[in-house]
């Protein structure tokens, strides 16, 4: 549970490795548990050649099966369909890597990062990144597709090579090197096909509940980041109702939260009058936060997927989640910051990064779907043009 890493002097980066490993397994057994009869989850470990280690754990059906299911809609006028998953495709990663940044590799995480004080040198530097990322596609048209991602990243001074000492009778203690710059990063956001206002105000009344408990500036200001960030320009729309954005969390001052003389009325409004913090600057206390907010998870989303993961839907209604598909599609592989760079990064484990990915998806053109007006598909893309506030 987490307060294994409540109280632990370890060094950040192991108890972020701690917690990532925890989180994982929680998230996985809650998604097998509302499935039971279906397979499990793959888990697969593996090495990174260039320094550390991951573990995924993913959810697809054999094809086979998939094209019987896809071609098959549930409806209640048909007891004797075909038994379907509650998820089509799913994967919950985890991921601790090191190695050294070259030169090319700190002047575009500078460029990226412009708040963190990011040395130059000839011979890189080391880092150290360890996060989970999970997206999770549900069969029915009526459940929403959810994603997560919570990451550590630090980067530190080279150790300077320790001579040896032949009349030592014990092995140096491990050093650990000096932390030169540190930050957390991550968010938590829903895309459904089909717009339930409830589904909306419960993620994100869960999200914000856990955001509150450490400074009332983190829910509205990183939810207005990732209405922000998920958005799909050539489109004009949100990949969905959005949730939790931020990157670049540290003690420092950060570029979204203005100093207390320039706090916006409009973010300061749900305020309260006392003195409590407006957001946390303390190690500690942002890793309480991002604690907090993947523990969050589960009571957010699982309680969706119960509610719709069996209601009857139509062909029609599995075309649109297709269409959909094809959106997160579109954002993931052009608009993405995470999917490009790993994509470009030597030794990534491509399989991992496009796990994001839906098994399938559906481009149409010209589609008349969502333009027709009063239907329920226009009532998704009324939110997706301009964003709301949930809670």
């Amino acid at each position: 549970m987490t307060t294994q890493v409540i109280g632990d002097t370890r060094p950040m980066r192991e108890r972020m490795e701690l917690y990532v490993n925890d989180l994982q397994d929680r998230i996985v057994t809650s998604l097998e548990s509302l499935d039971p009869t279906s397979p499990p989850f793959k888990r697969d470990s593996w090495v990174r050649s260039q320094g550390g280690s991951g573990r995924s754990c993913v959810f697809a059906l054999p094809a086979s099966d998939d094209e019987v299911a896809a071609t098959s809609a549930r409806t209640q006028e048909t007891p004797g369909s075909l038994k379907e998953s509650v998820l089509e495709k799913a994967g919950v990663n985890i991921s601790v890597v090191h190695g050294l940044l070259p030169p090319a590799a700190i002047k575009q995480m500078r460029a990226d990062h412009s708040s963190m004080p990011l040395p130059d040198s000839e011979a890189g530097l080391p880092f150290f990144a360890a996060g989970l990322s999970l997206v999770i596609h549900p069969r029915n048209p009526h459940a929403p597709t959810a994603h997560a991602n919570y990451r550590y990243f630090e980067i530190t001074e080279p150790l300077a090579p320790t001579p040896e000492d032949s009349d030592a009778d014990e092995p140096p203690a491990k050093k650990e090197p000096k932390v030169l710059a540190w930050w957390f990063g991550g968010g938590c956001d829903l895309t459904p096909s089909y717009l339930y206002e409830d589904d909306a105000e419960h993620f994100h009344s869960t999200i914000k509940s856990a955001c509150d408990s450490h400074g009332y500036q983190l829910y509205p200001t990183f939810k207005k980041w990732c209405d922000e960030y998920f958005y799909i320009p050539h489109r004009g729309e949100t990949r969905g109702v959005g949730g939790i954005f931020f990157d670049d969390l540290n003690e420092g001052q950060h570029f979204r939260f203005p100093k207390d003389t320039q706090f916006s009325a409009e973010i300061d409004a749900g305020g309260p009058t006392t003195t409590a913090a407006k957001r946390p600057t303390a190690l500690e206390d942002i890793f309480a936060f991002v604690r907090s907010a993947g523990d969050a998870f589960v009571p957010s989303y699982i309680p969706l997927l119960q509610r719709r993961h069996s209601m009857p839907y139509t062909p029609k209604q599995r075309r649109w989640q297709l269409i959909r598909r094809g959106r997160y599609v579109e954002f993931n592989l052009v608009y993405d910051r995470g999917t490009k760079f790993g994509l470009m990064t030597p030794g990534a484990r491509i399989e991992s990064i496009l796990m994001s990915l839906p098994e399938t998806a559906r481009w149409e053109y010209m589609s008349e779907m969502g333009s027709e007006e009063g239907s329920e598909e226009e009532k998704l893309m009324r939110v997706l043009k301009e964003a709301r506030t949930w809670v």
